[in-house]
């Protein structure tokens, strides 16, 4: 399916080139473009298509031998950046899992009825990916990693702002929701050639290390306009953090890292010895905290992060003393249950913070639910309108607290252990996070007022027959 992307996008771009008179370079050379061994439905099979795609050398589909299509690919090269080299690392680990040349054949001619130059053959793309993500969710759960709705990601995205001349990241970036996403915000900046320019080759960048999910990264980015995607295939934590120098810092992350999964001890190393530790959230969140340009031009981030990180002590504790102190964690965005769903119902929160300074204060946002509902459910989801209020409170000149949003100094969560799990004081839900002592406090008062009503009403009741049957 990439490849018969690839084709159909770069014929289009070919005609386009000779009717401005200039010369176009294809990625794929002939006979391993789609056009030349896949199109026609009675086209190679059996045992010879299975032989032309897996082996180093074989007979290609014009007769002649050469390079299988596979070890073709994989030695693509034209330069770092180079569409050549991304398709290059896709397939570099990419195998043929089906022994049937026929069934293959059979899979190669549904793909061939896919005309990505449609409109509408792209919506249905747009189904197909995601009936993949569902598919992947089970997998994708064990490692931790969970698909972003898009009302989210679009919602951070307007929120951070990204501006044309930025340098923008996300190191965990999955299928590449938000480099999409950013890469869109972005081209509607673009008013010159050099803008354009700028936007292609300077400015949206990703790390994923999972083969399916970089490839789906590739070919959504490539999907969407950005001709050459700068996607990391690798793991993004595998450098030592104090080696992370300005040279490597970036204006914009946009990222929603796996929660819940765990990495390898070599990685560990990678890090300060007071804040090594196996969840792998608080790893990315401390590459991303280094990865943020400093001032003059101090960058900034929007994360997704677990309720549990928000009160977890320990190593948990120390990095959120640094994000308070050495950063301005200026906004945190509480997410209603189910959010996430199917893929986890862990409560998740959006951590909003810059490199301007130490916080002075935390506002926080409770986004409601709708009325009428306990929580989001993979049927009745998150919709992108639920996010208008908050945006518009978001980008408020001066934020007021209301029955959302709240405000809290720095110094009191530091004094209280970092901890930032901190209720709406106007929510229904606050009672139920009160400290035992104070639940039981509450409780008992309540106990006493209603004891007090009781004996008030009471006292009501028995005045007629002190006063000879007469009611006031």
């Amino acid at each position: 399916m990439f490849l018969k992307f690839l084709d159909d996008m770069e014929q289009i771009e070919g005609s386009r080139a000779k009717m401005r008179r200039a010369k176009f370079r294809p990625t794929i050379d002939a006979p391993y473009r789609w056009r030349d061994w896949a199109a026609q439905e009675n086209g190679v099979t059996g045992p010879e298509l299975i032989a032309f795609i897996t082996q180093e050398e074989a007979v290609r589909p014009d007769g002649t031998k050469g390079a299988g299509l596979f070890a073709y690919l994989r030695n693509l090269h034209n330069g770092p950046g180079s569409r050549k080299q991304v398709v290059a690392t896709v397939f570099s680990g990419q195998t043929c899992r089906m022994q049937s040349g026929y069934l293959l054949r059979d899979v190669i001619n549904q793909v061939s009825a896919i005309h990505f130059e449609s409109q509408d053959e792209l919506f249905t793309l747009g189904h197909l990916y995601e009936s993949m993500l569902r598919e992947m969710r089970d997998a994708a759960g064990d490692s931790g990693e969970f698909y972003t709705p898009r009302p989210v990601v679009r919602f951070m995205v307007e929120a951070v702002d990204p501006r044309l001349g930025e340098v923008l990241l996300d190191p965990a970036c999955g299928t590449g929701g938000f480099l999409v996403e950013a890469f869109n915000h972005l081209g509607k900046q673009v008013k010159t050639v050099e803008d354009r320019k700028r936007l292609q080759e300077q400015t949206i960048f990703g790390g994923e290390a999972k083969p399916l999910p970089f490839l789906l990264c590739q070919m959504n980015l490539l999907l969407h306009g950005l001709e050459a995607p700068r996607i990391d295939p690798e793991n993004s934590l595998r450098f030592p953090l104090n080696e992370i120098g300005d040279r490597d810092r970036v204006d914009v992350i946009l990222t929603n890292p796996p929660f819940g999964g765990e990495e390898e001890r070599g990685i560990l190393s990678n890090f300060a010895e007071d804040k090594q530790t196996t969840e792998t959230a608080l790893l990315f969140l401390q590459l991303i905290m280094r990865k943020l340009r400093r001032a003059p031009n101090p960058g900034r981030a929007a994360v997704v992060v677990p309720n549990g990180m928000l009160f977890g002590d320990g190593v948990c504790g120390r990095i959120k003393e640094e994000l308070l102190t050495a950063f301005n964690l200026h906004t945190i965005v509480r997410l209603p249950q189910g959010v996430f769903e199917p893929y986890t119902a862990i409560p998740t929160n959006l951590l909003f913070f810059d490199r301007s300074g130490p916080t002075d204060a935390v506002w926080y946002y409770e986004l409601p639910l709708p009325e009428g509902r306990k929580k989001y459910t993979k049927t009745n989801p998150l919709q992108v309108e639920e996010f208008a209020d908050l945006l518009k409170w978001f980008r408020s000149a001066r934020r007021r607290e209301n029955a959302h949003a709240w405000k809290v100094k720095a110094k009191d969560v530091l004094a209280g252990g970092c901890n930032l799990d901190i209720k709406n004081p106007r929510g229904a839900e606050a009672l139920e996070h009160l400290p035992p002592e104070q639940l039981a406090d509450s409780i008992a008062g309540k106990n006493r007022r209603v004891g007090e009503i009781m004996a008030e009403i009471r006292a009501i009741l028995a005045e007629p027959a002190a006063t000879g049957g007469k009611t006031r």
